[in-house]
C-alpha cells in the first residue's frame, strides 16, 4: 500500500429500508492520519453509513476497501480484526462493571481458568497514558461522569487495536470543557497514526478539528471539501440546502406577572447531601429566563424538583401563586407546567411505542382521547396527524415506534406534544442537544413563539452560545445555588464562564 491509497475506501455504497433509501450511491475516502467529518442533518444518513463500515449493517449496492483491499465487513468483529472501532453515540457500558471489566468484556486475558484482571487493568493504564486519556481503571461505571464514560468506549476501541476509529456525535453529551478535552485526544490519537471518522452537525467543531469534510444530505453526497477552504455557512447551506441564519431573531419581550417562583429550594441526595441548596429565581410571562451552568451543578435536580420527579426538603415552589413542590408529576402537568426533557430517551419518550401513542402520554386520559375508560385510536390518530405537520416531523408514518426516528425527529414529536398542552410554563432542558443546524433552528424558533405568546420560558443548557441568543436574561447555576443573574446584552463567554466556575458572582438589575 502506498502512502496515498485511503485506509478505508467507501464505493457507491446504497442502503434501503422500508420507504427511505438511507445512503444514496455513497463514496468517500479517508486517509491515514487524517480526521475526516460527515456531516448532515438527523437523518441524512450518516449513522446508517457508518454502522454499513462497523458491520452492523450491511450495504444493499456498492463495496468497501480497506489499505486498498476489497473486504466484507459482515459483523463488528470482522470490523475489529480490520482495525476498525466505534465510539457510538449512546454508549454501550455496563453500570455496575468497573472501567477495566467493561474494556475487556468478551476478551477477557486469562490466567490459567480465571480472568487475568491484573494485567488487563495494566494493559488499560498504559493505553489511558499513552492517549491523554486520565481514566481510573478501577472506577464504576455509574460512578463517572458522562466524559469519562465516553474516554472508556475511546479505550475499548484502542484496546481492540483499532487504527481507524469512528466516532458518532461524540459531543451531544459533553460539557464545553470535556469537548475541548475530546479535541485534544482526538489530536493525540491522530499524531499517533491513527485515522478518524467524526459524525457531527456541530460546524465549530468540524472547523477546528477536522482536515476534510462530506457532507450528506438525504442519503446523498452534496460534497467533499477541504475543512481549511470552507466556512461555517457554506457547510450549513450545503447540509439543509438553504441558507441558515446563526442569529436568533426576536423582538423585545412583554412581560407579565410571574409564573414560577423558586425560593429557598433545598434537596438532598440519598446520602444526605444538598443538591440543591437554598435556590431562589422567578420566570414572568413573556420571557426566557436561561438557567447558565456546567453540567452537575444541580439543573437535573432542579427539574426534577418543579416537575414532581424529586422531594424537596426546605423551601417552596409556587406556580400562578400556587404551591406545587412535592405533588404527583401529573397534578403539576395539570397546573399548566410543559416539560422538554433533557434526556428524550429515558423520560421523553417510549421508545416502543408508535409516534401517534408518543403524542398524546400524557393526555390520553383526556377527552377526546378518551371515551368511557377506552381509548379513541381516531381522535388519537387525528391528532398525531396534526402535529406531525405542524411541527415538521419527519416519520414515515403515524404508526412507526418512537426509536426508529432521527433524534432530531423525536425531540420534534416532543415538543410537539408538550406545547400543544398549551402550557403556562414550558421547561427546555437541553432542548437541541444532539441536533442539527436546521433542527436547532426550529426548536429556539418554537421556545421564542410561546415567550411571544405571553407564556413562561425556562431554558436550561450547556449551550452557551444557545443561552446568550435565546435568553431574556440568564441566571448561573453553581453547586446548586444561582450565583449570579445577568442581561444578555451586557454580559460575554467570559463572565459567564467565570461565574458558571463559582470564581464571580454578579446579579443583573432587575428590571420588571
Amino acid at each position: 500500500m502506498n502512502a496515498a491509497t485511503p485506509v478505508v475506501e467507501l464505493k457507491q455504497i446504497t442502503k434501503r429500508f422500508p420507504g427511505i433509501v438511507a445512503n444514496d450511491s455513497i463514496s468517500l475516502q479517508l486517509h491515514k492520519g487524517e480526521i475526516h467529518a460527515l456531516l448532515g442533518e438527523n437523518g441524512a444518513g450518516k449513522s446508517t453509513l457508518m454502522n454499513i463500515v462497523f458491520g452492523l449493517y450491511q450495504p444493499d449496492e456498492g463495496s468497501i476497501e480497506v489499505n486498498g483491499k476489497p473486504v466484507v465487513i459482515d459483523s463488528p468483529n470482522k470490523a475489529i480484526e480490520l482495525g476498525i472501532g466505534m465510539v457510538h453515540q449512546h454508549f454501550k457500558l455496563v453500570e455496575p462493571f468497573t472501567v477495566t471489566e467493561n474494556i475487556i468484556l468478551g476478551m477477557e486475558p486469562k490466567k490459567g481458568f480465571n480472568i487475568d484482571y491484573k494485567s488487563a487493568a495494566e494493559q488499560v493504564t498504559k493505553l489511558s497514558e499513552q492517549y491523554g486519556l486520565q481514566v481510573n481503571p478501577h472506577a464504576k461505571i455509574q460512578d463517572i461522569s458522562v466524559g469519562m464514560q465516553q474516554r472508556v468506549e475511546i479505550i475499548k476501541t484502542l484496546y481492540r487495536g483499532a487504527d481507524i476509529l469512528i466516532f458518532d456525535e461524540p459531543t451531544a453529551v459533553l460539557t464545553p470543557q470535556e469537548i475541548a478535552e475530546l479535541m485534544d485526544i482526538m489530536k493525540r490519537l491522530v499524531s499517533e497514526g491513527k485515522s478518524i471518522i467524526l459524525i457531527t452537525h456541530k460546524l465549530k467543531e468540524i472547523m477546528q478539528i477536522s482536515d476534510t469534510v462530506t457532507i450528506i444530505r438525504r442519503g446523498k453526497v452534496i460534497d467533499t471539501v477541504k475543512t481549511s477552504e470552507t466556512t461555517p455557512s457554506d457547510l450549513a447551506e450545503k447540509m439543509v440546502g438553504r441558507n441558515v441564519t446563526f442569529k436568533v431573531d426576536k423582538k423585545a419581550p412583554t412581560i407579565g406577572e410571574t409564573v414560577l417562583k423558586v425560593s429557598d429550594v433545598v434537596s438532598k441526595n440519598k446520602d444526605g447531601i444538598s443538591v440543591l441548596s437554598g435556590l431562589s429565581f422567578e420566570v414572568r410571562a413573556g420571557e426566557i429566563l436561561g438557567i447558565a451552568g456546567v453540567d452537575g451543578n444541580g439543573q437535573s435536580e432542579l427539574i426534577e424538583a418543579i416537575t414532581g420527579l424529586r422531594k424537596i426538603d426546605k423551601g417552596s415552589i409556587m406556580m400562578l401563586g400556587k404551591e406545587i413542590s412535592n405533588l404527583p408529576p401529573r397534578k403539576i402537568t395539570e397546573q399548566g407546567v410543559s416539560h422538554i426533557p433533557e434526556d428524550r430517551h429515558k423520560h421523553g419518550l417510549i421508545l416502543d411505542f408508535t409516534v401517534s401513542e408518543n403524542l398524546v402520554l400524557e393526555t390520553y386520559y383526556k377527552p377526546p382521547y378518551n371515551k368511557g375508560g377506552f381509548l379513541n385510536a381516531e381522535a388519537i390518530n387525528n391528532n398525531a396527524q396534526k402535529l406531525i405537520e405542524q411541527f415538521d416531523v419527519r416519520t414515515p408514518s403515524i404508526e412507526t415506534k418512537a426509536r426508529s426516528l432521527s433524534g432530531g425527529n423525536q425531540q420534534k414529536a416532543i415538543i410537539a406534544r408538550e406545547i400543544d398542552k398549551n402550557p403556562e410554563l414550558l421547561i427546555a432542558a437541553q432542548p437541541t442537544r444532539g441536533l442539527d443546524v436546521g433542527a436547532i433552528e426550529f426548536v429556539q424558533k418554537q421556545l421564542i413563539a410561546q415567550r411571544d405568546q405571553g407564556k413562561a420560558v425556562l431554558l436550561i443548557s450547556f449551550e452557551l452560545d444557545e443561552i446568550m441568543n435565546v435568553s431574556d436574561r440568564i441566571a448561573v447555576i453553581y453547586e446548586g445555588k444561582i450565583v449570579g443573574e445577568v442581561l444578555p446584552e451586557e454580559t460575554n463567554d467570559q463572565e459567564l464562564g467565570l461565574m458558571m466556575a463559582g470564581s464571580k458572582k454578579r446579579v443583573g438589575d432587575d428590571r420588571g
